[in-house]
């Protein structure tokens, strides 16, 4: 937590306020994050314009460009473009990998009020206009726990999938690609409980804890069964569970348990909508049977062992 959902609708919430603005200033206030925040990242952000936000499993991706900027210091149109034919590789292009941890929240302010003893890092945001009159922004990493991560990296586009946080991840779940012949063909051979296979994240990304539970319930399998034995019927069910069960939490703005919140301060309602999650001696809301809670790998798992199979 945050899972895929989360880090989608903060993404989304980012971009009309993000994309395109240059990067004035950047307040490291800690450093010791899951990963140091490195040395000189303030220096190697600033001036930079923010391109676009991508997403890749639970990661936010940033690209940030350096650009020349205008004469009233709000870059254009071109500082979006693509490097000019014959420029030299790196450096004028480069990514902001943010993971928000366990904790962790990305916040757009429309000024800096001070700083929280969990406000770990600001990047102040120029104004997109052309006058440069534009009030600046600021955008807030916040991790109680401190199990996130503000990263920079210099890869090209092309070479972002061979970064040592990136290259493991498995297919995204709304891939074209990712269907029950997928799941089937890299479930196959495995005894490790169907759980704990989608919560690895090699073989499909972003399916956590709580969307794993949920789309186990929708296809109507059991969490411990073993991933090798499903049927290619099952897997398209499976399939076809989590695609639905992701696309129904980003509308509903994610889950919210307990410190997650958007981009602009507001919580999820997803968990209200939890048929198994957490819902541990309540009845089944199809059959009426009582859910059960076990454990599994360390994390707890919920299910109808009347409608689960």
């Amino acid at each position: 937590m945050p899972e895929l959902p989360e880090v989608e609708v903060t993404r989304r919430g980012l971009l009309p306020h993000v994309v395109g603005r240059r990067i004035a200033e950047v307040v490291v206030r800690h450093r010791g994050l899951r990963w140091p925040v490195e040395t000189g990242l303030e220096a190697q952000l600033a001036g930079r314009v923010v391109a676009r936000i991508e997403r890749r499993g639970k990661y936010l991706l940033l690209e940030c460009v350096r650009a020349a900027p205008h004469d009233d210091g709000v870059p254009g149109p071109a500082a979006v473009a693509g490097p000019a034919p014959g420029s030299p590789p790196g450096g004028e292009r480069g990514w902001l990998l943010i993971h928000l941890g366990m904790t962790g929240t990305l916040r757009v302010l429309p000024q800096a009020p001070p700083p929280g003893a969990h406000d770990h890092l600001d990047l102040v945001l120029a104004g997109t206009d052309g006058d440069g009159a534009a009030a600046p922004l600021v955008l807030r990493f916040r991790d109680p726990r401190r199990f996130g991560a503000v990263l920079w990296s210099a890869l090209a586009e092309a070479e972002l999938e061979t970064h040592p946080l990136l290259r493991g991840l498995g297919i995204e779940p709304f891939d074209a690609r990712f269907d029950g012949a997928w799941l089937h063909r890299h479930g196959r051979g495995r005894s490790a409980a169907i759980k704990t296979v989608l919560l690895a994240g090699n073989i499909v990304v972003g399916v956590g804890n709580i969307y794993a539970s949920e789309s186990l319930f929708a296809a109507g399998i059991r969490p411990t069964t073993p991933a090798g034995r499903l049927s290619l019927a099952r897997c398209e069910r499976l399939a076809a569970a989590v695609r639905d069960t992701l696309a129904r939490a980003i509308e509903r703005g994610g889950s919210t348990l307990r410190d997650f919140v958007g981009s602009d301060g507001s919580s999820g309602y997803f968990q209200l909508d939890c048929a198994v999650y957490d819902r541990a001696g309540h009845p089944c809301r199809v059959c009426g049977t009582t859910i059960r809670q076990i454990v599994q790998g360390q994390r707890s798992t919920f299910y109808c062992p009347t409608c689960q199979r």
